[in-house]
């Protein structure tokens, strides 16, 4: 979302002018009484490197969260964030691990050896190994009921055909299992039990934060829902459109019907959406974007935050 915006139980705030500001003061004033406070970070590849500059305005602010809940890349995030005994040092971190990844080759290979590999599984593109191993590397063999914060991140389970929340047990394999994009990367199994991209069923899961109790919810969006549908024209715009329709409906009906008392913050990206059937949106290779990316969602969330009185 380029501007961000303040969503209570009668449904969205006026989001311009100085009335926003003079609400979102009024409403600061009560935030800091309203805990816990929750981080919800969503799907969008490459995107998500915006949710690290929105980690960085939360920090420069002094929100501390309870809880912190992923899904797909958001996954990433929030678990290297909630692994951090210090703050800070854990968006630090953070940073250096999407430096990594852009020089990785987690989604490397030809475009022969990935259509061999689709050829020969039938199912994927790209092997999971080199996600795993930046994974290891980076939480070893924690686990999440070990974290310094307390941490769950959702994925898909095939067998069940319903969203299933890792809230123990290995933080690799949780997160390994939430980004496991369906026609990218194979199903993750775990105890036995296989899992896809936890975007399919929970893609951006404020609703999930409300269950477990928080009275203040920070969404950080990589603004994928703000980017304009139209009626498909091609093939494969079909699915696309079909899937998103679905995503965008369950995040716009949760946001609908926020129970009294909730505050909920979408932070901005500080981009403008592009078209969503423009193909631009789908270059999950390209992390080109990635410090550009960071950088302004860290100057629109600052804004934000500042709108909202919560500097001291």
């Amino acid at each position: 979302m380029a501007r961000g915006g303040v969503w209570q139980a009668a449904g969205r705030s006026d989001t311009s002018g100085p009335a926003r500001v003079a609400r979102s003061v009024h409403l600061m004033a009560e935030i800091r009484m309203k805990e816990p406070i929750a981080l919800v970070l969503g799907g969008g590849g490459v995107l998500g490197a915006s949710q690290v500059g929105m980690l960085r305005a939360l920090g420069d602010a002094m929100v501390h969260p309870d809880l912190i809940l992923g899904t797909s890349v958001g996954a990433i995030n929030g678990a290297a964030l909630a692994a951090g005994h210090d703050r800070a040092g854990a968006v630090e971190e953070l940073s250096r691990l999407w430096e990594e990844m852009a020089d990785s080759d987690i989604f490397g290979g030809s475009l022969l050896s990935r259509t061999v590999r689709a050829v020969r599984t039938g199912t994927h593109l790209h092997s999971s190994e080199p996600l795993r191993q930046r994974l290891e590397a980076t939480f070893g063999h924690r686990r999440i009921e070990d974290l310094p914060m307390p941490f769950q991140c959702v994925a898909a389970s095939i067998e069940r055909a319903r969203e299933h929340w890792f809230t123990d047990g290995s933080v690799v394999d949780a997160v390994l299992a939430s980004c496991a994009v369906p026609g990218l990367l194979q199903p993750v199994q775990v105890d036995g039990e296989h899992f896809l991209d936890g975007g399919l069923v929970s893609s951006v899961p404020v609703d999930r934060a409300m269950q477990l109790g928080a009275r203040t919810v920070f969404v950080l969006h990589v603004g994928r829902f703000d980017a304009p549908l139209r009626p498909p024209r091609r093939p494969w715009e079909v699915a696309v459109v079909a899937f998103e329709i679905a995503r965008r409906h369950r995040y716009e009906t949760t946001m609908a019907s926020l129970p009294e008392g909730v505050a909920v913050h979408v932070l901005p990206t500080g981009t403008e959406p592009r078209r969503f059937t423009d193909p631009k949106q789908f270059y999950y290779r390209d992390f080109s974007t990635v410090p550009g990316r960071i950088r302004v969602a860290r100057e629109a969330t600052t804004r934000y935050l500042e709108s909202l009185s919560l500097r001291s």
